[in-house]
């Protein structure tokens, strides 16, 4: 799948402003019209991160197995 982002600062203000519209919400019916509108972006993985709490940093770090790809060791603390 293509990368929606050419600049990794540009997904990290992208998802800011995810998470300050997933931390606003007060319903479900609100998250799910958040969620539809950007997992198609961002991608389900990110998107539950934010849902769940995690941290923008831990959400932008991305698996192992990317920054195995990005060319670390895939051991570093997330």
């Amino acid at each position: 799948m293509p990368r929606s982002f050419d600049d990794p600062r540009e997904e990290l203000e992208y998802l800011k402003q995810v998470k300050t519209e997933l931390d606003a919400a007060t319903s479900k019916e609100q998250v799910v019209d958040i969620w539809k509108r950007h997992y198609l972006k961002v991608g389900h993985r990110k998107l539950g991160r934010l849902l769940v709490g995690r941290d923008l940093d831990s959400v932008v770090g991305g698996t192992s197995r990317a920054r195995k790809r990005a060319g670390g060791t895939g051991s570093e603390p997330t």
